[in-house]
């Protein structure tokens, strides 16, 4: 008898790893997070998830009394504050981060109860790998090999699927009856050089890393495809119509003058080429002052939670020599996390918080195809590989919307 393509979902946030892993045939049968206003954005995208379960990640019991039966996978996209420089770098041993532990401890007790996954994916910001001189990452590690976890690592940036700059650390783990037999083990002559052709997925510090550190279990690496073109397109996720709550002239001559002599003089150029640009600013603290940099390369920078004003983005827009500025929109943030049809009802806020602490939709997908289906293979149970995705299945690539606007790549 064979189990069916289930899972858990730890931080689940507003439920995008569960929209990734939908198109390949995964069902998710408990949700896990602590956050009200997450839960219900969830509810809005799932109303009828009666799975979900709002509950503090330590409070073990109650968390087991839910996971009445076994399932194949379990994700964990846990916070990344104190991985980040928002977070001042604390680490693992920061409040927020630290809550991978509570998750390890619901797998230590779900394998005393015989109904631990045979698979595992975690997912952080690159900061895991950098933190505390590369201890988080190697204590993470180490915390899931014990478990009997054998580990496989990769960094994947969303760019490669939505015109969004956001690199993130994916960590599989995979019991020994799951290893797919074109997944090299560490003890391979061969597995080294697989990890060097992963040229962009595996840094110069992960692929130090992975040979450095000794594990219980071991390290695996699956055989992974090369990552998809750049997705330069931010137009096609951009709304150009007077609809938009485009800002005041003094509100854009003030960001205007914000921008450091660099970034000003590469404004004026597109404004004096009277053509139609589409880029995307943040407003960071540089030396004590608020400044504006911006980008027309054809990608957002990484959404980020929009507490105060530094932390939301700023459509920035030159039309025929005139420049035109807003917040960036809810359905935007969408767009860029690769759900253009989420189902949105919540205040505005709420909702940009909610897609900047969530992944990109189809880099998930990418990962279920090339890595958990396969493991799911071998453990006998069917996949869809070999199908193409249909529109209806998962309605992501931006290269079939109508573009808003044309838009040109500065190198």
């Amino acid at each position: 008898m064979t189990m069916e393509k289930t899972f858990l979902e730890f931080f689940a946030g507003i439920g995008l790893v569960h929209l990734g892993l939908r198109p390949s045939g995964w069902t998710c049968v408990y949700a896990n997070d602590f956050s009200e206003k997450k839960r219900e954005m969830y509810l809005d995208e799932f109303p009828e998830a009666a799975h979900f379960h709002l509950e503090d990640i330590w409070n073990t019991d109650r968390i087991l009394e839910r996971i009445a039966v076994s399932t194949l996978l379990a994700t964990a996209s846990f916070p990344c504050v104190d991985l980040s420089l928002a977070g001042h770098m604390k680490g693992l041993g920061g409040e927020h981060s630290s809550t991978l532990f509570g998750f390890i401890e619901v797998m230590r007790r779900l394998n005393e109860q015989r109904k631990m996954p045979s698979l595992i994916m975690i997912e952080n910001v690159t900061g895991l790998l950098t933190g505390h001189h590369g201890k988080d990452f190697e204590q993470t590690c180490q915390a899931l090999s014990e478990l009997g976890f054998f580990l496989d690592a990769f960094v994947v940036d969303a760019r490669h699927f939505t015109p969004q700059s956001r690199p993130r650390l994916f960590i599989i783990g995979v019991r020994k009856n799951a290893i797919p037999e074109t997944a090299l083990n560490s003890r391979h002559h061969l597995w080294s050089e697989r990890l060097r052709s992963r040229s962009n997925t595996c840094p110069a510090r992960l692929f130090e890393a992975m040979r450095k550190i000794q594990l219980p279990t071991g390290w695996i690496a699956f055989d992974l495809p090369e990552l998809p073109p750049v997705k330069r397109n931010l137009s096609s996720v951009i709304d150009l119509d007077d609809a938009q709550e485009w800002w005041s002239e003094d509100e854009v001559k003030k960001h205007y003058h914000r921008m450091s002599d660099d970034h000003r003089h590469r404004v004026d150029n597109l404004i004096a080429s009277n053509q139609l640009w589409i880029g995307a600013m943040f407003r960071r603290v540089r030396e004590g002052k608020t400044r504006c940099e911006v980008r027309f390369d054809g990608l957002a920078g990484c959404l980020r939670t929009a507490k105060g004003g530094s932390g939301k983005q700023i459509v920035v827009v030159v039309d025929c020599g005139k420049l035109k500025m807003r917040w960036m929109s809810p359905v935007e943030y969408a767009r860029l996390q690769g759900v253009p049809d989420f189902n949105i009802q919540r205040a505005r806020n709420q909702v940009l918080t909610g897609f900047a602490d969530a992944v990109c939709v189809p880099a998930i997908d990418w990962i279920a195809r090339h890595t958990l289906n396969q493991a799911a293979a071998r453990l006998g149970h069917p996949t869809n590989l070999a199908q193409p995705v249909s529109r209806e299945q998962i309605p992501l690539y931006f290269e079939d919307l109508p573009a808003a606007a044309a838009i040109r790549a500065l190198s």
